[in-house]
């Protein structure tokens, strides 16, 4: 059988379920124990009952003279009244269901019966014709049915909602271990590493070793890299010294280009080094001004002769952000921008949910097929992206994409509509 229907009913939360696991068996639990003792053993009861006072309204209508004394005896009303006072059918308040049941015996073990008032709780009034009289009869309601019969329902509903109460306090401490879990994975997913202990029940305290265990790995697997980078690049300063002091006993046309040779070995080295700090820079997030910080960028491309504009900044308020590598991420997006490109417009959305930083440029672009090959490290497409642009070596999109992921966001590549090139925006989750 398909379900998929009945999943946009369901609570989306853990705590919504759990709620919806504990209560309803709780419910359908009492609303069984309901109908079958409330509509069987409450029936059965008031039935006999009210047979045997319909046997006892019998005796006393028959028994002739002596019929004052029996109903004194029996605790039975009765009366001789005229066929005026008859009333026009039998009443009962539309909440009292027992009533139901005392209406059906008595009509049909009480022979003569021609009306049954049940007016309240304490009183039933039967009119009986016998030998051409009509008489009242007067009888306790507790006589004919069970008494206090809500009682039941009362207790049964009081200690559900205790006993649910008490449950579900139980249960929120089962499930707070699973929830503090999912805030600690979700958190190092956002590049933050926040103190976690594993708690709770056992497979809880499990999946939390598990989650550590993972964490650590990941953590000495970025380490491990930083350190492999950062050693590599900087032994090759040493040969890359040498050769420049070598170059320079060299005659002009030939040092010149061996020369160049020699910048983009060390362009290659800053790049690695760039790479390796974007992980490094672990450090806590801090409040930050993001369209300050982008101001502050654009202003810097200015005065270095760039054509890099601020045309929208909208949104007030700080972000908790590593300033230095988000920096280093929108300087590589404008760098790349005003390589490839003449103009670079960029724009500034800061919402109650999300930081939105685009950077656009009116060069080649990308196609849509090789973006997501774009953000690979050391990938240089050809002929929107190739050597002869710049000293690019393919780690620009690759360290803004490490910077997104590390603040728990994602940089997105698509096509520029206001200037017809690349569009590269950084969303981060507030």
């Amino acid at each position: 059988m398909n379900f998929d229907w009945l999943k946009r009913y369901m609570p989306r939360g853990l705590y919504g379920r759990a709620a919806l696991i504990l209560i309803l068996p709780v419910v359908t639990l009492q609303l069984v124990v309901s109908v079958v003792f409330i509509q069987r053993h409450f029936d059965g009861v008031t039935q006999q009952l009210s047979r045997e006072t319909a046997r006892a309204v019998s005796v006393v209508l028959d028994s002739g003279d002596a019929q004052d004394r029996t109903a004194r005896a029996l605790d039975i009303g009765i009366e001789a009244i005229p066929e005026t006072a008859l009333p026009q059918s039998n009443t009962r308040r539309w909440y009292d269901f027992t009533g139901i049941v005392v209406t059906q015996s008595f009509e049909t073990r009480l022979r003569g019966l021609e009306r049954i008032l049940l007016p309240n709780d304490d009183l039933v009034r039967l009119f009986v014709r016998r030998d051409g009289q009509l008489y009242e009869v007067q009888v306790s309601r507790g006589r004919v049915s069970a008494s206090n019969p809500h009682q039941l329902l009362v207790n049964m509903v009081v200690f559900g909602l205790l006993m649910t109460l008490i449950a579900f306090l139980y249960l929120r401490n089962q499930l707070r271990p699973i929830t503090r879990l999912a805030g600690a994975a979700e958190a190092f997913g956002r590049g933050r590493t926040v103190p976690y202990n594993p708690s709770g029940a056992v497979e809880v305290r499990a999946a939390g070793h598990a989650f550590l265990d993972m964490r650590a790995r990941i953590e000495r697997q970025i380490e491990q890299r930083t350190m492999m980078l950062s050693g590599v690049s900087h032994d090759l300063r040493t040969p890359l010294t040498r050769l420049r002091l070598g170059l320079s006993l060299l005659d002009d046309e030939d040092r010149k280009p061996l020369e160049r040779d020699v910048e983009d070995m060390q362009g290659l080295i800053d790049a690695f080094l760039d790479f390796a700090r974007g992980d490094a820079e672990t450090g806590p997030a801090e409040p930050v001004d993001p369209i300050a910080m982008v101001d502050d960028i654009v202003d810097n491309c200015i005065r270095g002769g760039q054509s890099v504009s601020l045309v929208e900044a909208t949104g007030e308020g700080t972000v908790a952000l590593r300033e230095a590598a988000l920096r280093r991420a929108v300087e590589n997006l404008i760098g790349n921008a005003v390589r490839y490109g003449t103009n670079c417009e960029v724009h500034v959305t800061l919402t109650d949910k999300s930081l939105r930083i685009r950077v656009e440029d009116d060069g080649p672009g990308i196609p849509s097929e090789d973006r997501e090959t774009a953000l690979r490290p050391f990938v240089r497409l050809d002929p929107a992206r190739n050597q002869d642009k710049g000293s690019g070596v393919g780690l620009g999109l690759a360290i803004a994409a490490d910077v997104a992921r590390a603040h728990g966001g994602v940089l997105r590549l698509g096509a520029s509509e206001n200037l017809g090139g690349l569009r590269a925006d950084i969303v981060i989750a507030r």
